[in-house]
């Protein structure tokens, strides 16, 4: 919870007044596509990822009028260090269940932070925005 909830709210705290003054500012905060997913023994992790989305939507309302947009990304498996260590067929089982088959890479997921903190998109504010080659799914 520390890690993945306290991190977004001081980053808010800290950075808020100035944007505040500037009467403009990007908040991006990363949860996870896992919110979405029925995974055993990840409760803990999908309540901490699921109150980031939440706190987006939250501050979304409240700092709209000083031109200060708050929206989510929610990335699926992506390739990096913390996935390294997994064993391929883990990864494969992954990627076959997405519309794209293969594993994200971190240019998927710093476009979509790239977009979001663009002013091409200054009218979208409490999404969250899933980054996970199509795993997540409505229905």
């Amino acid at each position: 919870m520390a890690t993945n909830l306290d991190s977004h709210f001081l980053s808010v705290k800290h950075f808020l007044p100035n944007m505040r003054a500037k009467k403009w500012g990007r908040f991006v905060g990363i949860s996870s596509n896992m919110v979405g997913l029925a995974i055993p023994g990840m409760s803990h992790y999908i309540a901490s990822k699921m109150g980031i989305i939440g706190f987006m939507r939250g501050l979304a309302n409240d700092v709209a009028g000083d031109g200060i947009t708050a929206n989510a990304v929610l990335p699926g498996l992506i390739n990096t260090l913390a996935t390294a260590p997994q064993l391929e067929e883990q990864k494969r089982a992954t990627w076959e269940q997405q519309a794209i088959k293969r594993l994200g890479q971190p240019d998927d997921v710093t476009s979509a932070v790239l977009f979001l903190t663009s002013n091409d998109a200054a009218f979208i504010t409490g999404q969250a925005l899933v980054v996970d080659g199509g795993q997540y799914r409505i229905g």
